[in-house]
């Protein structure tokens, strides 16, 4: 006679630690039954426990990443900061120099659906900056209240109407491409909807731009970046980043080489992050 335990829990049904304990006395206790009637002796119990032992931390595996939201990857993409994985509340992305000072900031809330209730950006090099609110179906500026983006399905970006932008998604809910009067942009994504670079198309010039991520699925923002503009070097980035128990960075040490100009020229970046969660 042979007791067989299968791993067959979907991620929403597995067993929590003291279900599996509550198992384990179960089982534990089925065996001595059959002990008793003689029908498994000590030495079998005691390979039949080893074996459920075995099992049970084979069906305790820790489940892999989360994977990015559409909106969590389209945003990023189209406003230039990190995407986060999971249940976020509210977060900040700061960059600073190499000599400390604060060159960006992005700062977001989002609710438990995982739409950005609010989004600023800040660029302090270039004295520009927007913050947006979410209105029903638009994206209004903070003050002044004017509608800025159209938002489709549940809160997706659909169009940019002052700029004459309009976005298109796959059938996944991600952006994969941006239309203007004279210009196209082609975004791609892995399959975990990890942004993987943009290809921008004007009358005259393409700028492409290639994202490769760490080979450590928890480490997807540790990439290394090239960009090109009409097939030539223009430049290329790399980050590394230290994590929190999300698999979202807190820190990152960033790297970017101006390879349009001779002799080409590094600039070195850090990056903080604050991040709550739901």
């Amino acid at each position: 006679m042979a007791l067989v335990i299968r791993c067959c829990y979907s991620p929403v049904s597995r067993p929590n630690h003291k279900e599996v304990i509550a198992l384990s006395y179960k089982a534990f206790a089925n065996i001595s039954a059959l002990q008793k009637k003689n029908v498994v002796n000590p030495l079998k119990k005691q390979l039949l426990l080893i074996s459920l032992a075995v099992a049970l931390v084979g069906c305790d595996k820790p489940k892999g990443p989360v994977s990015f939201t559409p909106e969590m990857a389209s945003f990023s993409n189209e406003f230039d900061f990190d995407p986060l994985r999971g249940s976020v509340k509210d977060f900040s992305q700061t960059l600073l120099n190499d000599k400390g000072e604060v060159t960006k900031r992005v700062t977001g809330t989002m609710s438990k659906e995982g739409c950005f209730d609010t989004l600023e950006l800040h660029d302090l090099e270039n004295n520009s900056g927007v913050s947006l609110v979410l209105d029903a179906n638009y994206y209004v500026e903070a003050e002044s209240k004017e509608k800025r983006l159209r938002l489709q399905g549940k809160c997706q970006l659909a169009e940019f109407p002052a700029a004459g932008v309009t976005w298109d998604t796959d059938d996944n809910g991600f952006v994969v491409r941006a239309t203007g009067k004279e210009i196209e942009v082609k975004y791609r994504y892995d399959d975990e909807g990890y942004p993987l670079g943009k290809t921008t198309t004007s009358k005259d010039a393409t700028l492409s731009v290639v994202s490769t991520p760490s080979k450590d699925k928890r480490k997807k923002l540790d990439y290394t970046s090239v960009s090109t503009l009409n097939d030539k070097p223009l430049g290329n980035v790399k980050q590394a980043c230290e994590y929190d128990s999300h698999d979202n960075p807190v820190s990152c040490s960033l790297e970017i080489v101006d390879e349009s100009v001779t002799p080409q020229v590094t600039h070195k970046y850090s990056i903080k992050n604050t991040i709550e969660y739901y």
